[in-house]
């Protein structure tokens, strides 16, 4: 298949990208390799595409819609998987404006050319921070999700609402993804497990928020490609179940599904530290701080509908996924 992948030189994108021309399909990889966190990161996962057979690559903004628009023509692509957004729960407070622009202005520009080019199906990245305040665990499609605690938060759930009017008026079939905390190889600087180990490293002090103690439904990067992939081969239509009168926001009448992708086995932080603390043979220093605004204390995915309809299981252990990231960093900085 012809697919698009918007935020092909982020972490979740490029690794999708390397899976989807592994198995043969021809893949355009589209972003603007923003400086929210370090572009030479960024450029050197681009550099990895760039040597493959069968990719090509755009640089350019969401809310650039004359690029999106020459992109979706030139290529004209099967399948869309938008993964390009203004990352970042932190930053959404001192920033506002950058999530409107990327994920709520850059989305509609999405769904608009999926529409006019009639695209078979549009995958997009939601967030487990759709959730918010939300306190019953695990986090389920089936709840209500109407209390988020950042703009980002907000954005994302923005993202499912235009996406179901979109299936609704249009019948462009769409799946949204409510990832939860991705960490691996090739991952974000502005994630806890870079940072944690950056700073151990250097011999530095790490920040741990809410004094260690919440959890995270950490998931694996090959997991979650596993899971893109699953649901991007998988075409969805109406629910034959919905009912009107109980509404899910999962489903609906439309061609239109929104599923938790995570591993299902929450960790509390500070077992996480121990083993970034195993995995490097050092021991943190630690400035233990309060829960940051916008955060939430803990998460926990309810994967069974993705399990029940594309057969996903998440099967790599933290204790795994953790060593296998640290020898990735210490190969790739030479530290």
């Amino acid at each position: 298949m012809r697919i698009l992948i918007t935020g092909a030189a982020g972490f979740i994108g490029s690794a999708l990208a390397h899976a989807l021309l592994d198995r043969g399909d021809e893949v355009l990889g589209y972003d603007n390799l923003n400086d929210y966190y370090d572009v030479s990161l960024k450029q050197a996962r681009l550099d990895r595409l760039l040597l493959r057979d069968g990719f090509r690559f755009v640089r350019a903004a969401l809310e650039d819609r004359a690029a999106l628009d020459a992109a979706f023509a030139d290529f004209r692509p099967e399948r869309v998987v938008n993964l390009a957004a203004q990352a970042g729960v932190r930053y959404s407070l001192e920033n506002p404006r950058a999530y409107v622009d990327a994920n709520i202005v850059g989305f509609l520009n999405i769904l608009e050319a999926c529409r006019e080019r009639h695209v078979e199906h549009l995958v997009y990245a939601s967030s487990s921070s759709v959730y918010g305040g939300n306190r019953k665990l695990p986090f389920s499609v089936d709840d209500s999700v109407d209390h988020p605690l950042s703009l980002y938060a907000a954005s994302k759930k923005t993202n499912e609402l235009m996406a179901h009017t979109y299936s609704h008026l249009y019948q462009l079939p769409t799946t949204g993804l409510r990832f939860f905390t991705v960490y691996g190889p090739w991952g974000r600087p502005d994630m806890a497990l870079f940072l944690f180990t950056r700073k151990i490293l250097a011999g530095e002090p790490i920040d741990v928020f809410n004094y260690g103690r919440h959890t995270r439904d950490f998931t694996y990067i090959d997991d979650i490609v596993e899971g893109v992939i699953r649901t991007l081969d998988r075409v969805p239509g109406p629910d034959p179940h919905f009912d009107p009168l109980a509404p899910t926001p999962a489903s609906g009448q439309a061609p239109y599904r929104v599923y938790n992708i995570g591993n299902h086995q929450p960790v509390e932080l500070s077992r996480y530290i121990e083993l970034v603390e195993q995995a490097l043979g050092m021991t943190a220093q630690k400035n233990l701080l309060p829960l940051q605004p916008g955060d939430v204390p803990d998460t926990s995915a309810d994967v069974d509908a993705l399990m029940r309809d594309t057969g996903y299981r998440p099967d790599t252990p933290v204790e795994v996924g953790v060593e296998r990231f640290v020898r990735w960093y210490r190969e790739f900085y030479g530290v």
